[in-house]
């Protein structure tokens, strides 16, 4: 059974690399052929390809080839939500693709799973549940460090449209202005908020979607006070100012605090990998020990009950420490 499973492993290794190799070498193919007839080198393309400018705001639908993951997405009916998160993390993934990349992970956990550990029959349902989460932490990292990004300058992005404004400009085209003047993923999203506009939708609605597009507190007062000055009246540009000046406070706040409770993190960190660093040196030093956790109705349950105590006293910790400001 080993035996066919390894040799399932190598087959699936060995059919994604001639794809991964196959596919490079059909792609340079492919831009050799365009820069032949275009009549420029292919550096001069390449370099053509990165000044073509950013990417359309009206995207077409990508087509799925993988009809399973698909199948799911329709089924379970999360295709918008994670939708929305991967465009939160700035990948044009669709959601199939994420689907299907799971599932991918999964397999491949589970076929490792049950040929390195010592214990591997119990354990590769779970190092295929923790290998189908690797898309997802990847995800979400991404899309924690764009919105982080994004946090950091939009402060400059608000002085900008209010010396803007100042000198003459109307408020939508300040927007438009801050495209060019500053770095993604700021200038995308008020990209996209302009081009929504701009093709004739309600300033406030394409405000209350840059809203959603970001979940940011500092956002969502943004968009608060430009639909506030719009309805009462007022000076917008030096409401954006004040605005502005409370966001730098709050980070200069923020910074403070993390560097007050960074020693409460690293404990909470320490105490929480432990457990799991002792749980694998006894899975490759004493297996026979750690069975009992596996085969044994009882031990089943003491394993249930540690593991649910562990992650609620790791979130338990995370939450002193985590002060929002």
């Amino acid at each position: 059974m080993s035996f066919g499973v390894l040799m399932i492993v190598i087959w699936a290794v060995g059919m994604a690399a001639f794809f991964l190799v196959s596919r490079y070498f059909r792609s340079a193919d492919v831009d050799r052929v365009k820069a032949r007839l275009a009549g420029t080198t292919k550096a001069k393309a390449k370099k053509a390809k990165q000044q073509s400018g950013p990417a359309p705001v009206v995207r077409a639908e990508a087509i799925v080839k993988n009809k399973l993951a698909q199948m799911l997405v329709d089924k379970w009916g999360f295709g918008p939500k994670l939708q929305e998160f991967l465009e939160q993390a700035g990948l044009e993934w669709p959601p199939a693709r994420f689907v299907h990349t799971s599932l991918v992970c999964f397999i491949a956990g589970f076929a490792l799973g049950w040929l390195l550990l010592p214990i591997g029959k119990p354990l590769a349902l779970l190092t295929g549940l923790a290998a189908a989460g690797v898309p997802g932490v990847y995800v979400y990292l991404k899309r924690r460090a764009r919105l982080k990004r994004f946090e950091e300058i939009f402060p400059d992005a608000l002085e900008f449209v209010s010396r803007s404004m100042r000198a003459g400009h109307a408020f939508s085209v300040s927007l438009e202005m801050i495209h060019r003047e500053f770095q993604e993923p700021v200038a995308g999203e008020f990209r996209r908020t302009f081009e929504e506009h701009n093709l004739g939708l309600p300033i406030e609605l394409a405000l209350q979607k840059l809203a959603k597009r970001v979940p940011s507190l500092d956002v969502h007062f943004f968009v608060s006070a430009v639909l506030l000055q719009k309805r009462t009246g007022g000076n917008l540009a030096e409401i954006l100012d004040k605005l502005a000046y409370v966001i730098r406070e709050r980070f200069k706040l923020r910074g403070r605090i993390r560097a007050v409770s960074a020693h409460g993190r690293m404990t909470a960190t320490s105490l929480s990998c432990i457990p799991i660093a002792v749980a694998v040196l006894m899975f490759y030093t004493n297996p026979d020990y750690v069975k009992f956790f596996f085969t044994d109705d009882t031990g089943e349950m003491m394993m249930g009950v540690a593991i649910a105590l562990q992650i609620v006293g790791y979130l338990i910790m995370k939450k002193i420490v985590n002060i929002e400001v």
